[in-house]
């Protein structure tokens, strides 16, 4: 096991869990069935699992901290690389294992959603053992726990100020257990999506679920996938319902992640609800039209080209692209102030060759936000 590196300055988001490395393919006819070999357009590799949630965070600003189990792999080098130095979040709470190796997921982008494939071991360490390293942050984000596994992680940086985010996550067993909804104490929001809101409620419909939700949380989010999101804000009753943004969605792996660093970014900012919530429906649309998960999530520079071409669309008079310009105009305040940097997409490989410069490799993106895409293509 190799020592923590040196803490950096204090958070503005923590983030812990399990870090996959996700083999993505896109463009593919149909899913593969015994006996045949299915042929896909596209390939792309990215970090995966909690790392989803850390690029996304980091890639709008927020410094953002990774409490996670790292192998001693080539995955695992490739993996510590790209967070840490590409992404720029600090891995001071995260810690690398001899004779570990990185779980990876096959994710297969299929009719706008996605089929996977995973394997891996649990980690070596339980959460809470890495955390104690991890520096002071304003919020953390973090599944909902377990109630046979003792008191989840957060706890801890719940009681020293943190506003914790929860999200729902899958339960293998669907049962869905509403004594679940007992670990959100101490939680400043919950973030299912539609179908784990309902399930744990016991409820028809998302809005009901939502509003039980918010017996338990101040702030209950429930996403809505192609439908948009709603919340509702248990101290004030507020109950908000924002419109999807119309994409071709190429690969949804990581858009619920996206959502909830956006939804961060917002509530950091001191957004009323609305525009949290139409920021993060922006993001997790921007996502999903790439492939890759983490390196999907949209920076500053992508939020710019789509609000620029908004603007633009709307001055030839398009009715639809005036009503958006008029609904986000908040952001004509927010970009200011922000790196409109690129940022890099999925690539096909982890070999020497992707970092390859744009000449070097052939072909470049000339979008002011996204980086070239090399050794893949879609």
């Amino acid at each position: 096991m190799s020592a923590p590196t040196t803490p950096a300055a204090p958070l503005d988001v923590l983030v812990a869990g399990p870090v996959f490395f996700d083999l993505i393919f896109t463009g593919l006819p149909g899913g593969p069935v015994p006996g045949t070999e299915v042929w896909a357009d596209g390939m792309g590799s990215a970090p995966g699992g909690i790392a989803n949630l850390a690029v996304a965070a980091s890639r709008l600003g927020l410094r953002t901290g990774l409490a996670a189990s790292f192998g001693d792999d080539a995955y695992a080098d490739w993996l510590w690389t790209v967070l840490g130095e590409q992404e720029a979040v600090d891995l001071s709470a995260s810690r690398r294992y001899r004779r570990w190796h990185t779980s990876v997921t096959v994710s297969l982008a299929l009719d706008g959603d996605r089929a996977m494939v995973s394997h891996g071991h649990a980690d070596p360490e339980p959460a809470a053992a890495l955390i104690a390293a991890a520096p002071p942050a304003r919020a953390v984000v973090a599944d909902l726990a377990d109630p046979t596994e003792g008191d989840p992680w957060w706890r801890a940086v719940a009681a020293a100020g943190s506003l914790v985010f929860a999200d729902g996550g899958w339960d293998p067993s669907q049962t869905w257990d509403p004594a679940r909804l007992a670990m959100l104490e101490g939680c400043h929001a919950f973030t299912p999506n539609a179908v784990e809101a309902m399930a744990y409620t016991r409820t028809r419909t998302p809005a009901e679920a939502a509003r039980v939700l918010a017996e338990h949380v101040p702030l209950a989010v429930v996403t809505l996938g192609a439908d948009g999101a709603l919340a509702v804000d248990a101290a004030s009753g507020e109950e908000v319902h924002v419109e999807p943004l119309r994409v071709r969605a190429l690969d949804a792996t990581g858009a619920g992640d996206v959502f909830a660093a956006a939804l961060v970014t917002g509530t950091l900012q001191g957004w009323d609800l609305t525009r949290r919530l139409r920021f993060a429906v922006l993001c997790s649309a921007l996502a999903v039209q790439h492939f890759g998960g983490s390196l999907a999530a949209p920076g500053w520079g992508d939020i710019a080209d789509w609000w620029d071409a908004t603007v633009g669309a709307a001055r030839t008079g398009d009715p639809a692209a005036r009503d958006t310009a008029d609904r986000y105009e908040f952001l004509t305040d927010a970009l200011p102030g922000h790196a409109l940097s690129r940022v890099r997409r999925a690539e096909a490989t982890i070999a020497r060759l992707s970092d390859a410069t744009p000449s070097e490799a052939g072909t470049a993106d000339d979008a002011r936000s996204t980086a070239p895409t090399l050794h893949g293509g879609r």
